[in-house]
């Protein structure tokens, strides 16, 4: 029987910040997860783009194939990606929908976008809960520096912050396909860049295994608390602190129910090289981790990931 797990809880608007750094340091090294409250974005404006979430993936699949990834922004339907391939793999049981970055104007104009007498105001209710949370994984990375020793303004100094590879990831699980050890909504895998906050709709079906290397893995659920993110630690933080926060080995499972969430990913920009912080190695705890630019190190996980899934028009026609 898989145990109930609840992960420290991180503040966001405490005036303590050293405090919070020291919390969020234990809970990056314990852990790689923690919930955060106190993050701005009010209760009735995230039900309202889980409702818009919802009005999108209720729509024919003729139009929302219409939208379909490219430039890993748009739709991507069941089965179509496995975040842990294997060969008798089918995929993960869930669609998605990716909306890049804002910020820099060429990138947003990569975006694909629902037409306004399809879902009326969508395009403007996602903008602003993607700015929203922008904002709160900012001042999150200023405190997730504090917490290593750095310059709060470290991130920022190395452009993560202000030229971030953000990405806006709406996602639906089925729940009519049932439960199944042998099916996953989400494969276990570790999230690839620097921090991911997720909101969920409070179904279950989210298991985290602190430790990624013990066999056999240990499997726990994260519990559901109301009004909070959950936020976790990817890869790329994992190589700039020599391992010291961990990216945590996480899946979700099948329940029988249908389960919505979101997620921003926020990356820092392909050409920023990651390599060990100062802070994190020494002559006695070498970097373990060759320096590495950040957009060779996703696009080389995004090929796994989508593997040879290229044109999704063509493979769900």
């Amino acid at each position: 029987m898989v145990s109930k797990l609840n992960l420290p809880i991180i503040d966001l608007s405490s005036h303590d910040r050293v405090s919070t750094a020291n919390s969020i340091r234990q809970a990056c090294m314990e852990y790689g997860f923690f919930y955060l409250v106190n993050h701005n974005i009010d209760k009735e404006f995230v039900l309202e783009v889980f409702n818009h979430s919802s009005n999108f993936f209720s729509l024919p699949l003729e139009h929302k194939i219409n939208l379909a990834r490219k430039a890993y922004r748009g739709y991507t339907p069941l089965y179509c990606e496995q975040l842990n391939p294997t060969p008798d793999s089918k995929g993960d049981s869930k669609e998605s929908f990716y909306i890049g970055t804002l910020e820099d104007t060429t990138s947003a104009n990569l975006n694909q976008w629902p037409s306004q007498e399809l879902l009326p105001d969508w395009k403007p209710t996602m903008e602003s809960f993607f700015s929203k949370l922008l904002a709160s994984g900012k001042e999150l990375l200023s405190l997730i520096a504090l917490s290593l020793n750095l310059d709060e303004g470290f991130f920022k100094k190395i452009e993560s912050l202000n030229k971030p590879e953000a990405f806006l990831r709406l996602l639906r699980y089925p729940g009519e396909l049932g439960s199944s050890e042998e099916e996953y909504g989400s494969s276990p895998h570790t999230d690839y860049g620097m921090i991911t906050l997720l909101l969920t709709d409070g179904v279950p079906g989210l298991q985290i295994c602190k430790d990624k290397f013990k066999q056999p893995q240990v499997w726990e659920d994260v519990t559901h608390v109301e009004g909070t993110f959950i936020v976790n630690i990817g890869d790329m933080m994992e190589r700039w602190t020599n391992c010291v926060y961990r990216s945590t080995f996480h899946r979700v499972m099948p329940t029988g129910k249908e389960r919505y969430s979101m997620a921003l990913f926020l990356d820092p920009p392909s050409d920023c090289v990651v390599e060990c912080f100062e802070t994190c190695c020494s002559d006695s705890s070498p970097a373990r981790f060759p320096p590495i630019r950040s957009g060779d190190y996703l696009n080389e996980r995004f090929r796994v990931t989508y593997g040879s899934v290229a044109d999704l028009k063509t493979s769900v026609s």
